[in-house]
């Protein structure tokens, strides 16, 4: 970026372009889900349907290590345009689909552009304000993702009836464009000059290797031991290549370092409890309460509330009392929300279940952001981009391991009672369950809580592992106070941005 400090108008301005792609990932994330339906029905391919949300996540996963690496290297803004572009091209292409593998793969360059949209938006963030500045900014950014993550379901279900839902991805593509013009037009280029080669074959590899993965932890694999086979051989590849390179897309060396190694561990065991709430608790008040489609999407609002409030308040409680304990408070308030979710059924009101979803909801607000800015404040400067895009990495991939386990006992312990064709029309409101499978499910679902419990409290126990970082002079220069969903950021190594009055 140029060193000239900006003006408050351009600040503005690009703070608006951000905030539209903020809108479109966070969108993204939930609008598709009410269309599908319908996209079956016109494409078919039904056999094919959880591979229209499997390729979206696993590109958009693999890919942000990969994106923060090239954005220290080539600049935020350059990486960020690219990024708008890929995703509006995947969009573009989605909305003119002809056949299920059609859209599967058109989803997957989407999810590839999808990966550096919100990160390298917050880092550009960090770039403009100072860190007072960014309390109140984030704030803003907060709430745009909550509302954004509950209003997805309600938009794409009224764009699919008044339009058509190919309009669900092609209206991406104003807002996407406003977006882009307006920050390129306001802000400036890099003048950063890369000097080292960029270590291709390992971003190759650990694209690879994270997509393998990811597809033998999902329900779409099939039998998992080939692809676990197959990442085994790639990472294996992977260690052989960064060892070898000038300068490796990721360092090895960085997991030798405490904080981040055991910062991970924490992210990665709160990221697994995290899903289950979101995944299931919709599933419980439709098959167990007898809600509709609406009422269940409505569960989730004290959640998504109790995220954003505590997500603009631990910033600040950081800098007064360290990151631990405000990283262990948020855990602890993890395995409360579960412990309160495990002794639902039902008999049990709505409004008990919301007061567990809001307290589950502050517990995420308290400890991704604590280990955000933890990981962000700790790490040298230098490695701030990748240590901090390995936060966001590692919290998604604990996510689908928690999905998995959380699915596999759901599965279990509906064996021979409810069929998964029950299960299916009771999330499409054509027939709810009678008494006896209700009583099943949610006894079922009672143990997908308890392993939500368990997990937070292992996180809880990592919570004491963690080495202390030195807050007194604030948090780091160049850390973000991020937004709830992102948790990530790959951030400049230069000073504190200028404050510029108009």
């Amino acid at each position: 970026m140029s060193d000239a400090p900006l003006s408050l108008a351009r600040r503005r301005a690009i703070t608006s372009a951000l905030l539209l792609g903020m809108s479109l990932g966070a969108l993204e994330a939930t609008v598709v889900s009410t269309a599908l339906p319908t996209v079956v029905l016109t494409l078919g391919g039904l056999a094919h349907y959880s591979w229209v949300f499997s390729a979206y996540l696993l590109t958009s996963t693999a890919s942000v290590p990969i994106w923060g690496r090239l954005s220290d290297l080539y600049g935020h803004r350059r990486l960020y345009l690219i990024g708008i572009a890929v995703f509006l091209v995947g969009s573009a292409l989605s909305g003119a689909a002809v056949s299920m593998p059609q859209l599967i793969a058109f989803r997957a360059i989407q999810g590839l552009g999808a990966g550096a949209i919100i990160p390298l938006g917050m880092t550009i963030i960090g770039e403009l304000y100072t860190l007072q500045e960014r309390a109140r900014v984030q704030a803003i950014f907060s709430g745009v993702w909550g509302v954004a993550s509950i209003a997805g379901p309600l938009v794409g279900g009224y764009i699919t009836d008044a339009l058509s839902w190919r309009w669900v991805f092609l209206l991406n593509l104003p807002v996407g464009l406003l977006a882009a013009v307006v920050l390129a037009s306001a802000y400036p280029a890099s003048r950063r000059q890369v000097t080292v080669p960029v270590d291709w074959l390992g971003a190759t590899l650990l694209f690879a290797g994270v997509t393998s993965i990811l597809i033998a932890l999902s329900d779409v694999a099939g039998s998992a031991l080939p692809w676990m086979a197959a990442t085994a051989v790639l990472f294996a590849l992977f260690t052989v290549v960064e060892r070898r390179v000038v300068e490796p897309i990721l360092p090895l060396d960085l997991f030798r370092d405490k904080l981040v190694t055991r910062t991970l561990v924490v992210v990665f065991l709160v990221g697994a409890a995290m899903l289950g709430s979101i995944a299931f608790v919709p599933l419980f008040v439709q098959g167990v309460m007898g809600g509709t489609a609406t009422a269940a999407g409505q569960a989730l609002t004290p959640l998504f509330l109790g995220w954003v409030i505590m997500s603009v308040l631990s910033a600040r409680l950081v800098i007064l009392v360290s990151y631990r304990p405000t990283t262990t408070v948020g855990a602890v308030l993890l395995v409360a929300g579960y412990g309160a979710l495990s002794l639902v059924g039902v008999q049990t009101s709505r409004a008990a279940m919301y007061v567990a979803l809001f307290v589950l909801g502050c517990g995420l607000g308290l400890s991704l952001l604590s280990l955000l800015l933890a990981i962000q404040h700790g790490v040298d400067r230098s490695r701030l981009g990748l240590a901090t895009s390995l936060n966001q990495f590692f919290r998604s991939v604990g996510s689908v391991v928690g999905v998995a386990l959380m699915g596999a006992l759901l599965a279990r312990g509906l064996a021979g009672v409810v069929s998964p064709d029950a299960l299916g029309a009771v999330e499409a409101g054509a027939a709810p369950l009678d008494a006896l499978a209700r009583e099943a499910l949610a006894e079922a679902l009672r143990g997908v809580f308890r392993a939500g419990a368990a997990l937070s409290g292992a996180a809880v126990v990592a919570c004491w592992f963690l080495p202390s970082v030195d807050f007194s002079r604030g948090a780091h220069q160049a850390a973000g106070e991020i937004l709830l969903a992102a948790e990530m950021a790959s951030l400049e190594s230069e000073g504190e941005p200028d404050v510029v009055g108009g």
